[in-house]
């Protein structure tokens, strides 16, 4: 049973991490590249064993989650939250449902969508963030042009739209692979 929470979830990989003691100078540099905060998780030196890769997934990563300007942080967040429930990652929930709350405060809103699901989100921006980000990470190719309508009627700009989509398609690859290289450690 997948089990969400605003705590923290740990997380065992099946593939043993590059230790940060004896990472080549390649693994440095692509653990460099990644998010500060996390460049010494378990999972990011998991993903060290392939450092062309995790080099560019890091740099990727915070260009779309941090990047000035476009869709508000915590939306990203609320976005992301979303797509890791529907994907069923436990863990990603847990850090992006405990991100959402520390930027908005707004704990018992992150509490309610954890608990219930977004169906009856109160907020109308919210509400549609989180309908897109459900329909575009269960279905890809079933998502059309109509589906951004709802979006840009509570007010996403062009760019909004942009961030909100790379955020979701972000997530759904980093979702795949916390699922894939380990397991949740619920607490």
């Amino acid at each position: 049973m997948t089990v969400f929470t605003l705590k923290q979830v740990g997380w065992r990989p099946r593939v043993p991490p590059v230790r940060a003691e004896t990472a080549t100078p390649d693994q440095i540099a692509a653990l460099d590249a990644c998010p500060p905060a996390q460049r010494r998780s378990t999972y990011f030196l998991t993903l060290a064993n392939d450092p062309g890769s995790l080099g560019e997934r890091g740099a990727l990563f915070t260009t779309v989650m941090y990047a000035e300007g476009g869709l508000d942080r915590a939306e990203r967040e609320l976005a992301t939250t979303i797509v890791s429930m529907v994907n069923g990652c436990e863990f990603c929930t847990s850090v992006h449902a405990r991100r959402f709350v520390e930027l908005t405060g707004e704990e018992a809103a992150m509490q309610r969508i954890l608990d219930h699901g977004w169906a009856e989100e109160p907020d109308p921006r919210r509400a549609a963030i989180c309908r897109f980000a459900e329909a575009l990470t269960r279905d890809p190719s079933a998502v059309t042009a109509a589906d951004l309508a709802p979006l840009r009627a509570v007010g996403l700009t062009d760019l909004e739209l942009l961030d909100l989509i790379h955020g979701i398609a972000t997530f759904a690859n980093a979702n795949r692979l916390m699922l894939s290289l380990g397991d949740a450690l619920l607490p």
